[in-house]
């Protein structure tokens, strides 16, 4: 299996021998070694993944990289996150997956309004299985712990990625924006509730969510 590791905070090192990753396209910057490029269809695994996104407008531009050595991955000089999964799902934007093993499994999943919110469809990418995944954040992001009698309220601007057992909910309240006047409108949050890791990042993405 091919190994992750953070080369400061912005660069991605993965050392393969002659394993395989699906990394956004475009976000090699160096490789040592003998390396193949090539670029996937859709962003989903299968012929239901590529048709899930072009209905919902999920995009997620991968390619395939394999071979002997060591592959550097950077998006836009964005934070880079390490998320170990052993057998769960992550919930991501397609937009903060920058890498993940050629063994876990990519699809979409519906996750209502707060898709909505973001202008980015009713539906997030998910990542399945026993692995490693690399996610982009603007700015160092933090992880939250949910649990049943601690829920977490969220901006869905600052909204990354997570995991475990949650349930969201798409509910009015206030934003950022809203305290220093430059939300109108009414605002909204995402509520989770349950056991689970929540990544935030400290900067948020441009929405609609918070002048509905």
């Amino acid at each position: 299996m091919a190994q992750f590791r953070l080369h400061g905070s912005k660069v991605l090192a993965v050392d393969m021998t002659g394993d395989a990753v699906k990394a956004k396209n475009g976000s090699m910057v160096a490789y040592e070694g003998e390396m193949a490029f090539k670029k996937m269809t859709g962003g989903g695994d299968g012929l239901r993944g590529m048709v899930t996104r072009r209905l919902t407008g999920e995009q997620m531009e991968v390619m395939e990289v394999k071979g002997h050595g060591t592959c550097y991955f950077a998006d836009r000089a964005s934070e880079i996150n390490l998320v170990a999964l052993r057998g769960e799902t992550l919930y991501v934007e397609s937009s903060n997956l920058l890498c993940t093993d050629s063994a876990l499994r990519t699809g979409t999943t519906f996750t209502g309004l707060r898709g909505a919110s973001q202008g980015n469809g009713l539906f997030t990418t998910t990542v399945e299985g026993t692995g490693q995944a690399a996610i982009l954040s603007d700015g160092t992001a933090i992880v939250l712990r949910v649990t049943p009698q601690t829920p977490l309220q969220v901006d869905p601007g600052a909204y990354i990625a997570h995991t475990g057992r949650l349930k969201q909910h798409f509910q009015s309240g206030v934003n950022f924006r809203t305290f220093i006047g430059e939300g109108s409108g009414e605002a909204f949050q995402i509520r989770f509730e349950g056991d689970g890791l929540v990544y935030v990042q400290p900067s948020e993405r441009n929405t609609i969510g918070g002048d509905l």
